[in-house]
């Protein structure tokens, strides 16, 4: 019985293939006199003597292959497969669509009571603003776009894309004080996002960016994700985010550009010890050039902003239809050879037209009808600007503390007053360290700090001072400065960027402001403007106003219906394919 039992538990005999028998007639594992015969022979090898693998003799080839076949792939692939996820994300959205536009006539028609019916909404434009209830010279470009696209259609229903968490009547109401611009609540609707941390400085410390850029994708994509729109417009400077919206979604795109997120300034301004850097910089230049080469409609705001723009994005030296002359070769930028045949050739893919400017609005005929410029004014410098480091508050604060050391005693009581908007606890910080400085050069008792001010106060101390100062290097446009010229102020304004180019500029060969550069020369433009006869005053204050009848608001809403026509045009051509 117990050897019936052995014979039963042992395996059933398995009769190897020849290539298996091969294997273990093998002397690799024949066993040595040495081997204990308790232990369990090696597993046998893979192959017999002399015998290849067909799958390792192609491993160097494929080793090779990959890399440079994997890109090719991608490239072929990349458009379906963005398009794939485009739909994947349009599903998403469900019927937020349809329930926006519900909404919106349901509140239309509560603001109209008298009305039984209003027209709905069919169009979705789509602004990308992060930082919408700011307060600053970009929003009042944000929101008077969007005035214009009320007036020309109650079909258009206006989306923004925003980090701000306020209500909308509050961001309303702020943009009626603050702008002094009425906006139809009912065709109007925010879309709050949650990861607006992304796009802010403070998350990148390196690679700064580059991580905003990455960080606007993601933001974007978060957008997207609660509703695509049927135009979307970057109204901020992210241009990423217009190259993710036209992949996915193929939709008409634009956008208005206040400033070049990198330029050939910035390049320059590099030592030669910071090669590495700048190789960074130079790479990330033809990143941007490849994201803004494909936007349908470019609107820069003036001929220096312009002028980089259509180097970076269309291939370009000089400015667009409206950049030309002294202008148009002051903008222009010069990239080094290889980086400027790199992008010619990134930008020389997409045919696209011209980068037009169009100016910021400003309020300029109700200054004027506001605020006389005869009257004698107080011996006041204002600055209208936000409290951010590359307003350079610091160089006028410097700059003042010069002007009262050697102004003649009756402008020693001359006050410098500085008028801007707090966002973030980055700004309320700065305000804090400029009040620390000017207690350091023992002139903080002239100068005052308004934080935050309403419009109706703005226009109160554009009517008080004589004298409004700019000091960003390379200032994209500058609003404020425009508000001056139309207020009646003498400018006093840093010599570069739109300021120089485009607003403080002579009329009939005259002047209508200063230009500088160091504090010494801010210093000495303070004095001259406020030594200046009362009829020499006046005088240059009447050039300055009808030079910024230029900057108006109805030139802009004219314009920028201009801009809406084509995109709009772009979309009807799109639902008729």
């Amino acid at each position: 019985m117990r050897q019936n039992h052995k014979q039963h538990s042992q395996p059933t005999p398995f009769t190897a293939p020849s290539r298996l028998h091969h294997f273990q007639q093998s002397p690799i594992i024949a066993k040595s006199p040495a081997m204990d015969a308790s232990q369990p022979p090696p597993p046998p090898p893979l192959l017999g003597d002399g015998e290849v693998c067909t799958y390792c003799a192609w491993a160097p080839y494929a080793i090779v292959a990959i890399p440079l076949v994997l890109p090719v792939l991608l490239l072929l692939l990349h458009g379906p497969l963005l398009r794939l996820l485009g739909f994947y994300i349009r599903s998403l959205n469900g019927d937020k669509r349809e329930l926006l536009f519900r909404v919106s006539s349901e509140e239309a028609v509560k603001a109209n009571k008298a009305a039984e019916t209003v027209p709905q909404p069919t169009t979705i434009v789509g602004f990308f603003h992060p930082y919408c209830n700011a307060g600053g010279g970009g929003e009042r470009v944000l929101w008077a776009a969007i005035h214009a696209n009320q007036l020309r259609s109650p079909h258009i229903l206006n989306i923004v894309y925003t980090g701000d968490h306020a209500t909308k009547s509050t961001i309303l109401s702020n943009v009626q004080t603050r702008f002094d611009i009425h906006l139809n609540p009912s065709l109007i609707q925010f879309i709050h996002l949650q990861k607006r941390h992304l796009v802010s400085s403070s998350s990148w410390p390196r690679f700064t960016l580059l991580g905003q850029s990455l960080g606007s994708v993601f933001l974007a994509l978060e957008a997207f994700g609660m509703l695509v729109p049927d135009v979307y417009i970057d109204s901020m400077g992210y241009a990423f985010t217009v190259l993710l919206a036209k992949k996915l979604f193929g939709i008409p795109t634009g956008a208005y550009v206040h400033y070049p997120t990198i330029s050939t300034d910035m390049l320059g301004a590099l030592s030669p010890e910071k090669s590495a850097k700048k190789r960074y910089w130079q790479a990330f230049a033809m990143l941007y050039s490849y994201a803004g080469s494909g936007i349908d409609v470019v609107v820069a705001n003036s001929s220096w902003t312009a002028g980089h723009l259509n180097s970076l994005w269309r291939g370009r030296q000089g400015g667009g239809s409206e950049v030309s002359g002294a202008a148009a070769a002051a903008a222009a930028p010069k990239f080094d050879g290889g980086l400027a045949t790199a992008i010619k050739w990134i930008s020389g893919r997409q045919k696209k037209g011209d980068i037009e400017v169009l100016f910021p609005p400003c309020a300029v005929k109700k200054l004027a009808e506001k605020i006389p410029i005869k009257e004698k004014r107080d011996d006041a410098i204002l600055y209208i600007a936000q409290f951010r480091p590359e307003k350079n508050h610091i160089l006028v604060l410097q700059a003042f503390e010069k002007f009262l050391k050697t102004a003649p005693s009756e402008l020693k009581r001359t006050k410098l007053v500085l008028v801007g908007s707090v966002r973030e606890d980055q700004d309320e910080k700065k305000v804090y360290e400029l009040r620390l400085l000017a207690h350091e050069l023992q002139i903080d008792k002239n100068v005052v700090f308004v934080t935050n001010a309403p419009w109706g106060d703005v226009i109160e101390w554009l009517g008080k001072a004589s004298v409004g100062v700019n000091a960003m290097w390379n200032e994209h446009f500058g609003i404020g400065v425009v508000e001056y010229q139309a207020a009646g102020l003498i400018g006093v304004v840093h010599d570069s960027g739109g300021p120089k180019l485009d607003i403080v500029v002579d009329v009939d060969g005259l002047r209508t402001g200063y230009h500088a550069t160091t504090a010494e020369e801010f210093a000495q433009g303070f004095k001259e403007a406020l030594s200046l006869s009362e009829a020499d005053t006046v005088a240059m204050r009447e050039r300055a106003r009808e030079s910024s009848l230029r900057f108006s608001e109805e030139i802009f809403e004219e314009r920028w219906n201009g801009v809406m026509d084509t995109l709009l045009g772009l979309l009807e051509g799109k639902k008729r394919k």
